[in-house]
This record gives C-alpha cells, structure tokens and sequence, in this order.
C-alpha cells in the first residue's frame, strides 16, 4: 500500500530540531495506530454476536456473559482506543 506524505502542515506539527528522517516518518505512525480500533471493534463485534446467538438458542450461561464482556468490556476498549 503506498502512503502519500502530505508535507503542507508538517512544519506547524514539527520542530526543526528534529531530523529529517523522523518529521516525514511521523505521519506514517499514524496510520499504524488507526488500524487497531477495528481489531477491537470486530472483536466486541464477534462476541456480541455469538452472545445473542446463544440466546437465541436458549442459553442461560454463556449468553449473559458474553454479552456483559461485549458491553461493559470491549466495547468500551474499542471506543477509548
């Protein structure tokens, strides 16, 4: 995949302190980190889904826990990330 550098701003969020090297390697972090939400969210996601499917089968264990690990935990992870 190949990533264009936008050089516009890239003096209003640098200093010229920093090497060359690592001003332009900058925005190329940022796409790293925009990528593990949707590991989080396709997570809360699975298990969301696998919680109501169990209690639509008539589970009484496994389907509340599920759906409390999907709401009250990942969900949460997914939107704070």
């Amino acid at each position: 995949m190949l990533v264009r550098i936008d050089t516009h701003f890239l003096d209003a969020y640098t200093t010229h302190l920093m090497p060359k090297s690592e001003r332009l390697a900058a925005p190329a972090r940022e796409t790293e980190v925009r990528q593990r939400p949707w590991l989080y969210w396709g997570l809360a996601a699975a298990v969301l889904l696998l919680g109501f499917a169990d209690l639509a089968r008539g589970g009484e264990t496994i389907a509340p826990i599920l759906l409390v690990i999907g709401y009250c935990v990942l969900v949460p992870l997914a939107i704070l990330r």
